[in-house]
């Protein structure tokens, strides 16, 4: 994986807050055995380049760098009277069954919980208006979820009351909460741990990143990215089957990625055979010599009988200038669909100049974000979900678990959602994009 790592922060550098909440001071013994415990300054430095290290300690200054995540000496919740909530909210993704699985597995055999709550339907299930029972969690119960895509808990979007998520928390006596989402339910977690803070509560709200889309800040790395990168790149292949069954076949495969184009990106180098990419980070145009028409009727001109073109769901909306804005319920712009408008325009082009076109349209949207999380994809549920306990146990709270440069840290969550990652289109992984497709060479400007 081409790891690239552009990062945004509300304000200077030097003087952005890294720290991690708690809700108070660790004195309890931990019950881990076997591991190596990880100590307060332990940190993750936020760069790897020794160029940019040895200028801030030219400096006099530390670089910046993010608590490193793991297993704490020392806890502050009593595992006895420990209560905990699993809430899974936003979109399915692959590998939220093995988050949940892991959640509970290593809270009851490593630290010995044992009252463990499944709260259903996102975070309707903690508003009683919604009258969403919690469901009693245990490990024989999520023994074999993993095999499974979707969540056992359900899900939804959109925000509750905080003030009513707290008092439900505290009639049920929780202490810890885990959160599984993606940027609008983080903002939802840090919302509620506000709220606790001003009641003065002790309840740790922990966030687990859940995008498929790849696309939170200072995060390198979000569970069921790579498992939808591997069924896209399946459909890719499928969509290459059909474009070189016809002649002047054209196959156009719509992905997610609603504000960044990371799914595209990789499913088109995991599949190389793919001619063009298009993601939101690098906006086109239809018409004229740069356009994309003339840049598919170069393809063909060309002696080529066939091309396989992959666009993001968030690709090109420059080109619905005057359409009206909508948004869903968790707040995001619900942005118009690229698919349609491509298939229908490139039809209407080629019919135009009377060349023979055979277009198909792939959106495997729904079938890539609800199957199971493979490989190594799994293996990094059940770390995110471990470290997501270790943090949550030793009283840390308004914090996401994430990876940086393969290392887990703690990150706030207001520094996670304050910005989208974005695909930087002057580093690496664009540039193997462009070198993989060649689609440059199609869209030069005739002179």
């Amino acid at each position: 994986m081409i790891i690239e790592i552009p990062f945004r922060c509300p304000g200077p550098l030097d003087q952005t807050d890294f720290s991690i909440a708690t809700i108070g001071e660790p004195t309890l013994d931990s019950p881990i055995r076997g591991q190596r415990f990880i100590s307060p300054d332990h940190r993750v430095s936020l760069f790897t380049d020794m160029r940019e290290i040895k200028e801030w300690i030219s400096k006099d200054q530390d670089p910046p760098s993010l608590e490193r995540a793991g297993p704490r000496e020392k806890i502050f919740h009593d595992p006895a009277w420990t209560r905990v909530g699993i809430v899974t909210c936003g979109g399915l993704c692959p590998g939220l069954n093995n988050v949940i699985k892991g959640l509970v597995q290593v809270l009851w055999f490593d630290y010995g919980v044992k009252n463990i709550f499944g709260i259903p339907y996102g975070y309707r299930g903690l508003n009683p208006s919604f009258s969403h029972p919690p469901e009693i969690l245990t490990p024989d119960l999520v023994d074999s979820i993993h095999d499974d895509g979707g969540t056992i808990l359900g899900s939804s979007r959109g925000n509750q009351d905080p003030k009513t998520m707290v008092d439900t928390l505290m009639r049920l006596n929780i202490n810890i909460v885990f959160a599984v989402g993606g940027d609008g339910t983080l903002r939802g977690a840090h919302d509620l741990a506000e709220e606790i803070k001003k009641r003065n509560q002790r309840i740790s709200i922990i966030g687990i990143p859940k995008t498929i889309d790849n696309d939170l800040n200072l995060v390198d790395r979000t569970f069921g990215f790579e498992s939808s990168v591997y069924s896209a790149a399946e459909v890719i292949t499928n969509a290459h089957v059909e474009a070189k069954g016809a002649f002047n076949g054209l196959s156009i495969v719509k992905l997610m990625g609603r504000d960044s184009g990371f799914i595209a990106a990789y499913a088109s180098l995991a599949n190389t055979v793919v001619n063009i990419c298009l993601v939101p980070e690098q906006p086109f145009v239809l018409e004229g010599n740069g356009g994309l028409l003339k840049a598919l009727e170069r393809r063909f001109a060309k002696g080529k009988t066939h091309a396989v073109l992959v666009v993001a769901e968030g690709a090109g909306q420059n080109l619905f200038e005057g359409v009206t804005e909508q948004k869903d319920a968790s707040g995001n712009i619900l942005h118009h669909d690229i698919g349609d408008f491509l298939v229908a325009h490139i039809k209407d082009y080629f019919k135009k100049i009377n060349v023979e076109m055979s277009v198909k349209y792939f959106d495997p949207s729904y079938i890539i974000r609800s199957g199971p999380a493979r490989g190594t994809d799994a293996i990094f549920c059940y770390q995110l979900a471990e470290n997501a306990v270790h943090a949550g146990m030793a009283g840390k709270t308004d914090m996401v678990v994430g990876s940086w440069f393969g290392q887990f840290t703690h990150v706030p969550i207001t520094l996670a959602t304050c910005e989208r990652k974005k695909i930087d289109v002057t580093g690496p992984l664009w540039n193997a994009v462009l070198s993989a497709t060649r689609q440059a060479d199609y869209f030069k400007s005739e002179k």
